[in-house]
């Protein structure tokens, strides 16, 4: 079973609906916050392909950049 990552930021709403999602879904991840570490801001911007935003999900290979509503 592949890993899901989610990358967040504190405080991002987006981000608190996106793990309390995958929870409620009972779908284990990882939470990667690039506010606590600032390091991995660079693996964001390379998933995004250079766009500032959060969260950013990994899952099965795929990713998916922002939650909800859209």
């Amino acid at each position: 079973m592949s890993e899901v990552l989610i990358f967040t930021k504190t405080g991002c709403p987006y981000c608190a609906a996106a793990k309390d999602d995958y929870t409620k879904k009972n779908v284990d991840f990882t939470e990667i916050n690039v506010t606590e570490n600032p390091d991995m801001q660079s693996k964001v911007l390379e998933l995004t392909g250079g766009k500032r935003i959060v969260p950013v999900i990994v899952d099965n290979g795929n990713i998916k950049v922002g939650f909800g509503g859209g």
